[in-house]
């Protein structure tokens, strides 16, 4: 009779030990370069392995403390080396390749992931990150959780068109108000203002530099705009310093300017962007506001 216990016991300490090693096979010591992949890793529970970030991970704002690598598309060798990691997690927006290859040949795994503004992508972030970092199941739940906000929203988008037409947006980058550039075709830009109800006037491809002339003739009905130097009250009035011809736009005149974190606009989708599109949406359908929160 005593020896089912102590068989059960047993196999409970392999389990343990295979659970110790399994973890222990994994990579601790950890380095982001991308804003929306380190907030995954953080939201993933796997905030304690970073030991270093680039200059685009600012969110949640306790990553701001972890050494920086600087910008993601241009790393050093040397600077991510010294912080001793065992996996350089990064998009495909990465670089440059020399650098990722000395990485790579100095032991230090490099994982890449995509930075397409789709949820494809985001469901295959978080099943790799969910392996990466033993969480496959938390990875899961978040993908989940994910889509149904999306799609919660656009069933609420829906049935505020009911009341009034897609109004003609624009997305401008900038850096404190100078040349900005308008998110174009395939580009992370679109696929937030698509996403929250707006239709992108910009045809072209990619992010392209545009004579506010050229900008303010196409008169959209709500310009939103991402500073990477100022925020709010401080990027309005920079942009519309620089660039006075815009004040003449429909959106200017009607003040439906409207700022965006630019930090939601890199490295891949981010686990913030569903709250910042229920926004959007409602700033795009006033008289439907109340029912586009998240």
């Amino acid at each position: 009779m005593m020896r089912r216990p102590a068989a059960l016991v047993a196999l409970c300490a392999v389990l343990a030990l295979s659970t110790q090693a399994l973890a222990a096979e994994l990579p601790q010591r950890w380095v982001s370069a991308g804003g929306a992949l380190s907030e995954w890793v953080s939201a993933l529970g796997g905030e304690q392995r970073l030991v270093g970030v680039d200059t685009t991970s600012q969110h949640p704002a306790s990553l701001k403390a972890l050494p920086s690598i600087g910008y993601q598309r241009q790393l050093s060798a040397e600077g991510i080396l010294s912080l001793r990691p065992d996996v350089l997690v990064g998009t495909d927006e990465m670089g440059p390749p020399p650098v990722l290859a000395q990485i790579r040949n100095a032991g230090v795994r490099v994982e890449l992931f995509s930075s397409k503004a789709e949820l494809g992508a985001v469901d295959d972030t978080l099943h790799h990150l969910g392996q990466l970092l033993g969480r496959e199941s938390k990875a899961a739940e978040l993908a989940a959780d994910y889509r149904q906000q999306l799609q919660q929203l656009q069933g609420q988008i829906k049935q505020a068109q009911t009341g009034q037409e897609a109004p003609g947006v624009l997305l401008l980058v900038g850096h404190a108000g100078a040349k900005p550039m308008i998110a174009g075709q395939g580009t992370a830009g679109d696929w937030v203002l698509r996403q929250a109800g707006g239709r992108n006037l910009a045809d072209h491809q990619g992010y392209k530099d545009f004579s506010v002339e050229a900008l303010a003739a196409l008169n959209p009905d709500v310009v939103v705009f991402s500073d990477r130097a100022l925020s709010g009250e401080q990027a309005l009035q920079a942009l519309l310093k620089q660039n006075p011809a815009l004040a003449v736009s429909r959106a200017a005149r009607e003040r439906r300017l409207v700022s965006f974190d630019p930090t939601l606009l890199v490295g891949g989708l981010g686990p913030r962007l569903p709250s910042a599109l229920h926004a959007l949406a409602a700033s795009f359908y006033p008289a439907a506001k109340a029912s586009l929160n998240p």
